[in-house]
C-alpha cells in the first residue's frame, strides 16, 4: 500500500509541477472557452433564489469560481497549483485553498455543490 501511496504522490506532483510550469498557456488557452450550458446542467438542481456555497475543486486560473460569484453565490476555489492559485485569487477576489487531491482538508458538508 505505502508503494501505491508513493506513486499517486509522486503523480500528483509531476501534475502540479506541469500546470506551474504552465500556468499562462493554461490560463490563455481557456478563459474564453464556452462552457454556459455546463453552468447551466450544473445549477439546474438547486432551488433559483438560493445562495449556494459552491467549491470548484480544481479550479485552475479561477474562470468558474469567478462566475459564480458574479451570479451573487459564495464560490471557493481549490487547487494544487501555487501559481493558478495566485492566479484564481487575483482574477476572482473569492476564498482560493491550495490543497492537493490526494490530501483534502475541508470541513464537512460545508458546501452545496
Amino acid at each position: 500500500m505505502a508503494r501505491k501511496t508513493e506513486k499517486l504522490d509522486e503523480i500528483e506532483a509531476a501534475t502540479i509541477d506541469h500546470y506551474n510550469q504552465n500556468a499562462e498557456a493554461y490560463w490563455y488557452g481557456t478563459k474564453n472557452h464556452e462552457v454556459n450550458q455546463n453552468y447551466t446542467a450544473f445549477l439546474a438542481p438547486f432551488p433559483k433564489d438560493k445562495i449556494l456555497d459552491l467549491l470548484d475543486l480544481g479550479c485552475g486560473p479561477g474562470r468558474d469560481v469567478n462566475y459564480f460569484k458574479t451570479l451573487g453565490h459564495r464560490s471557493v476555489g481549490l487547487d494544487g497549483s501555487e501559481i493558478l492559485c495566485r492566479m484564481a485569487l487575483q482574477y476572482s477576489g473569492s476564498q482560493i485553498l491550495q490543497q492537493t487531491f490526494l490530501h483534502l482538508d475541508l470541513p464537512s458538508q460545508s458546501f452545496d455543490g
